[in-house]
C-alpha cells in the first residue's frame, strides 16, 4: 500500500555530539531521526492518516555551503552545535541566509534546536549573542503562558536547560535551550509533527 502522506525532513547536522553522548545515543542525525520518528508514532491521528512515510536526509553543514534543494524537502531541522550562531564564519552566514529563504520565500517549516534555533532567530532578523551572565546549567521550572498551557496541557515544565538571549527589535527575549533530550523536547517534537501534518 502506498503511503497517503510522505514527509521528507532534511536534518542539517551542525556538529558532532561530545563523545559520551555520541557513544550512548549516536550522532545528531541518528538522535533526531529517532526522536522525530517517535514523535510521529506517538501522535493520535485519524485512521486515514496512519500510513505516513517519513523520510530523512542528512546534510553535514560545518564548513559546507551546500544547502538541500528546497523543492525536494517538506521540512528542515537544524541541530545544535558548539559553534556560535552569531559568528561570521562563511558556513554560518550561508546557513543563515538559506534558512531565511526557506522560511520567508519557500514557506518551509524549520525547527532549530539550540544552535539551530539561534540560527533561525538570526535568519529572521533577531540579534543573537552570548548571555552576558555566562553559562548556567540547572533544573529549571518553566511557567508557561496561556498558549503554552494550552499546547502542553499543564502549567509548568521542568528540564535541565541553559539560558540564551535574543534581541528582536526593542524586545530582549530570554529563552531556554535544552541541554538534554528530555520529555519537553519529545513534547515539542510531537507538536511539530502535528503542525507538519496539520492534524
Amino acid at each position: 500500500m502506498t503511503p497517503s502522506i510522505r514527509i521528507h525532513v532534511a536534518i542539517l547536522v551542525c556538529d558532532t555530539p561530545i563523545q559520551p553522548v555520541l557513544r550512548k545515543y549516536g550522532d545528531y542525525y541518528a538522535m533526531f531521526q529517532t526522536l522525530l520518528r517517535q514523535g510521529f508514532k506517538d501522535l493520535e491521528i485519524s485512521e486515514e492518516s496512519k500510513d505516513i512515510m517519513i523520510e530523512f536526509s542528512e546534510h553535514q553543514m560545518v564548513g559546507n555551503s551546500r544547502f538541500p534543494d528546497l523543492e525536494n524537502v517538506d521540512a528542515i531541522l537544524l541541530t545544535g552545535s558548539k559553534h556560535d550562531a552569531w559568528a561570521d564564519d562563511q558556513w554560518i552566514c550561508d546557513i543563515t541566509s538559506n534558512v531565511r529563504e526557506a522560511v520567508l520565500t519557500c514557506k518551509k517549516p524549520v525547527v532549530g534546536i539550540c544552535f539551530g534555533h539561534q540560527i533561525l532567530a538570526r535568519a529572521l532578523g533577531a540579534r543573537v549573542g552570548r548571555n552576558k551572565a555566562g553559562w548556567e546549567v540547572s533544573v529549571e521550572k518553566l511557567t508557561l503562558t496561556e498558549a503554552g498551557k494550552e499546547l502542553f496541557g499543564k502549567d509548568t515544565l521542568a528540564s535541565e536547560e541553559t539560558p540564551e538571549q535574543a534581541q528582536l527589535g526593542n524586545i530582549l527575549i530570554e529563552y531556554r535551550t535544552l541541554n538534554k533530550c528530555t520529555g519537553i523536547l519529545s513534547s515539542i517534537l510531537q507538536l511539530i509533527a502535528r503542525i507538519w501534518l496539520q492534524v
